[in-house]
């Protein structure tokens, strides 16, 4: 049975409710919905953690178990700051993982993801709440998640692939697609509201419409573009299998609108470990598909995930993971050491890599891509890229490739409505670029 430790004296006419969201830009997707689901119904969804909250909701991952831990940590922590909060477990760990969750003896509520929209109700059982819609605070104005200029839109959930090391499958279950009419619908109450920049999420994107008569995200991105006027649309990742000439074709007749960012896992530069891992491509092919962007004059940056440490990897498995990094020159990439996490196939798996060799690998991995990232960023100085700036005074913003800037030389009044504005790329200056408003 569950149990609440929440105090209150009467009724409360606004409760507080603080959203923590751990891992993928889906999870992301998943605390918007969940904040609107909140203001929709009276509550107040509160940013700061300085300000204590009625309800606190951990909105959680579980790809590695380092996220696990994290979910733990941050689940205590919450429960010693906000001593009478109601405190709510939900997402990935708690579908993989609930009665775990349920035995750190600090949860009052615990939410797997096929209950997430039941919330509300949920929490509204277990506090008194006296609530008048007339009261309900303006969802984009209050929340920031992403910063008020971007959100994320989730366009499917789910993957039916299933990768010997991936425990999102049985956490996130089938792929399952969004109708694009849904999708356009909130796209347009996003621009409406001021956003500038669309994260299109997902667990398994370059399936979408699968489950759909006659769609696919080829299509849905003509649709999108069609029917929407939202400056920008960034697809968050894509399978290296999944591109194809006909979907870069819809980047480049986009006219800018689609950002020029790849975000494509590669896992391992090794064809055999990437065979191990079940992954339906091979080191020619990955590269193949980064030839094949790099070609289309987009000035595309590309990122990825790399996993270190895969059981049986070789040192001349872990070289050609460095050759690839070498090869394709990277904006980022982000360097797993393998997990093992059970209900995978690869948690079955003998010849586990020594931690210290993982750990040796990882560093050496980060160090390569550290050098081509700041070597990268450095062939920008000079250039004039359009930035969307954000934060309480447009002090950082994004290019559409994805290159993280600082604000030089000028202040909020001096940008447009949207934060979208033409910017050169001044310097470079301990890791970080600079970017001034261009000169008219």
């Amino acid at each position: 049975m569950e149990k609440t430790r929440i105090k209150t004296s009467g009724f409360i006419k606004l409760p507080k409710v603080l959203i923590e969201t751990h891992g993928c830009k889906l999870n992301m997707a998943d605390s918007q919905m969940l904040a609107k689901k909140f203001v929709e119904n009276g509550y107040s969804v509160v940013s700061n953690d300085d300000i204590e909250p009625n309800v606190f909701v951990l909105n959680s991952c579980t790809v590695t178990h380092v996220a696990d831990r994290k979910a733990r940590n941050a689940l205590r922590k919450a429960r010693k700051k906000f001593p009478n909060a109601l405190i709510v477990a939900a997402g990935c760990y708690v579908e993989r993982d609930e009665n775990s969750v349920k035995n750190l003896d600090v949860v009052d509520i615990s939410i797997n993801n096929s209950s997430k929209n039941d919330i509300v109700d949920r929490i509204s059982e277990h506090i008194k709440t006296e609530i008048s819609l007339d009261n309900q605070e303006d969802f984009f104005e209050k929340l920031d998640l992403l910063g008020r200029s971007r959100a994320s839109l989730k366009i499917q959930e789910g993957c039916n692939q299933v990768c010997s090391y991936c425990i999102i499958p049985k956490v996130r279950g089938r792929e399952r697609s969004i109708p694009v009419e849904e999708l356009i619908n909130s796209a347009n109450d996003l621009s409406d509201r001021g956003v500038s920049e669309i994260i299109l999420t997902g667990t398994q994107l370059g399936n979408y419409g699968f489950d759909l008569s006659d769609f696919s995200l080829t299509k849905m991105l003509k649709v999108f573009l069609d029917n929407t006027s939202i400056p920008r649309i960034r697809v968050s990742s894509l399978q290296p299998l999944e591109i194809n000439e006909n979907l870069i074709e819809v980047w480049i007749q986009s006219k800018g609108r689609l950002c020029p960012h790849f975000h494509l896992p590669l896992q391992s530069g090794s064809t055999r470990i990437l065979k191990e891992m079940r992954r339906k491509y091979t080191k020619n092919d990955f590269l193949k598909v980064v030839e094949l962007i790099k070609s289309s004059n987009i000035n595309a940056n590309i990122t990825t995930d790399v996993i270190v440490g895969f059981p049986s990897e070789t040192e001349f498995d872990h070289s050609q993971t460095l050759e690839v990094i070498q090869k394709v020159e990277f904006l980022d990439v982000h360097v797993f050491p393998f997990s093992k996490r059970p209900g995978t196939s690869a948690w079955y798996l003998n010849d586990q890599v020594n931690p210290s060799i993982k750990k040796y690998r990882a560093k050496e991995l980060n160090s390569c891509s550290s050098k081509i990232k700041f070597e990268l960023m450095k062939s920008y100085l000079g250039s004039v890229m359009p930035v969307l700036w954000e934060g309480e005074n447009m002090e950082i913003g994004f290019t559409d490739n994805y290159l993280k800037v600082y604000n030089d030389n000028y202040s909020k009044s001096d940008l447009p409505n949207n934060g979208i504005e033409n910017s050169k790329i001044t310097k470079f200056s301990d890791g970080k670029l600079y970017a001034q408003k261009e000169k008219k």
